[in-house]
């Protein structure tokens, strides 16, 4: 079968459309911010479309290659990883209180992006392993504790740089993966109760800094520091809220042309989309994001792979989640935390990865359906029936 004709085409075109989608509101955040541009206008666009091409090639790589290869190269990414979360620590850049960023041939590389999809690959590797061949296929104790050890020591590394809202993101997706994969739910249960009392003995123990503390006091009540920690959020629900319905069209934002939002084309680029395209076009992103989710549950349910279901269902809670704390945080739901949104947010790591991920849902995929093509191909007048 053709290959192109395996592809889930609603997530393509939903992916795509996220992507042009993205290049207009990075286009018409950063137009302006001379400090960013050097004066070139169009500085940042360009490097995002380019962002947008290498990550697309490596979705193209992900689902052209054999499954079998999936498999065997994952204990590879996982690691490789590890080595750049490792190598951040040692000699990585530290931005906004977090030092994430590695420097390399004028680009910065955020190796906590890809680890996301390293735990990912690495839980449902292990739990397929261990349980494949197996005359039950209950998820047991030690298989829990052995995925929950691959999510670890990532885990470790990212509280060490410190990236609280990556840690949050990884955390909620590991969750869904243990779920996906048939955990029993006492076990999600003394999971969940485990992380409660952990968060809570972090905040007691005063072992936050200083600014992650004001960020949380400004998500509790933005007034508290309207020209500090509560600043981000206030400009924010004032950006949204001056698009009304149809927003005040693309370039022509008051707030985002003023640049009085901060990170405007990264982490609160929804703020664009809020003031620029009003609710209208706010639910459209929304939406398209919603369809991404809907296919990668989709995908996880119909395969028969162990692998690909805890796979895709990892990769879905990810892009679930992070979606939903990057624009809970725009509308002041969610305490202010440095995630990108999926496919929107200017940024590389954020981009390869997120489409990485979607190419290796269409690997998944196109496994999925292949076996139901051969059973057709092979009865007599069944094809010409249906």
């Amino acid at each position: 079968m053709n290959r192109a004709l395996k592809l889930d085409w609603v997530l393509m075109v939903a992916v795509l459309a996220l992507l042009v989608l993205s290049t207009l509101l990075v286009w018409s955040a950063t137009e302006h911010r001379t400090d960013l541009t050097g004066g070139d206008s169009t500085a940042f666009v360009r490097k995002h479309v380019v962002n947008i091409a290498i990550g697309l090639l490596l979705m193209v790589a992900v689902c052209a290659t054999d499954h079998r290869w999936v498999r065997i190269v994952a204990p590879l990414v996982y690691v490789a990883s590890l080595g750049g979360l490792v190598l951040v620590l040692t000699m990585g850049s530290t931005i906004n209180g977090s030092k994430s960023w590695i420097d390399v041939g004028g680009m910065s590389i955020q190796p906590s992006e890809f680890a996301k999809l390293a735990v990912v690959i690495g839980m449902a590797l292990v739990l397929a392993e261990r349980t494949e061949g197996r005359w039950r296929s209950r998820v047991g104790g030690s298989d829990v504790v052995m995925m929950l050890l691959v999510a670890a020591v990532p885990a470790a590394l990212i509280v060490l740089q410190p990236d609280l809202g990556t840690l949050l993101v990884l955390s909620a997706t590991v969750f869904g993966v243990l779920a996906a994969a048939g955990t029993p739910r006492r076990w999600l249960a003394l999971l969940f109760a485990g992380g409660l009392a952990a968060a809570t003995a972090v905040v007691a123990g005063g072992l936050l800094k200083t600014y992650q503390i004001h960020r949380f006091m400004a998500f509790t009540d933005p007034s508290l520091d309207p020209k500090g920690a509560g600043y981000n959020v206030q400009q924010a629900r004032i950006a949204i809220g001056n698009g009304g319905l149809f927003g005040q069209g693309l370039f022509h934002g008051r707030v985002t042309q003023g640049q009085y939002v901060p990170e405007q084309h990264t982490d609160f680029i929804f703020t664009v989309a809020g003031e620029e395209l009003g609710l209208v076009g706010s639910l459209v992103l929304i939406a398209l994001l919603g369809i991404v989710l809907w296919r990668a549950l989709r995908i996880a349910s119909r395969t028969d792979d162990l692998f690909g279901r805890v796979a895709a269902a990892g990769i879905a809670c990810w892009f679930g989640f992070q979606a939903f704390q990057n624009i809970g945080m725009c509308l002041g739901i969610m305490p202010v935390t440095g995630v990108p949104l999926p496919f929107v947010s200017y940024g590389g790591s954020s981009m390869f990865a997120g489409l990485l991920a979607i190419g290796l849902l269409q690997n998944i995929h196109a496994r999925t359906i292949a076996p139901a093509a051969v059973r057709r191909a092979s009865t007599p007048g069944l094809l010409a029936v249906r």
